[in-house]
């Protein structure tokens, strides 16, 4: 019956994580944060998302983490 529940709940994550996304499509508000670098000079533009980057890597080590939990590992 465990099992079960733990379906549960990473479906349910799941479902908040796609509707996370669908919001961020709407809002994009991703990669035009404070922190991203953005160099334009004539006729070039160079782009790098930094505090985007940093922002994703921690969502995504706490996706991990709290998948790695349920697991029980």
């Amino acid at each position: 019956m465990q099992d079960v529940g733990k379906i549960f709940l990473i479906a349910g994550f799941v479902l908040i994580l796609i509707g996370f996304l669908f919001l961020i499509d709407k809002q994009s508000f991703f990669g035009k944060l404070p922190g991203d670098i953005v160099i334009e000079r004539g006729n070039f533009s160079f782009y790098f998302p930094l505090t985007t980057s940093i922002l994703l890597s921690l969502l995504l080590s706490l996706i991990f983490v709290f998948i790695s939990f349920l697991r029980g590992k």
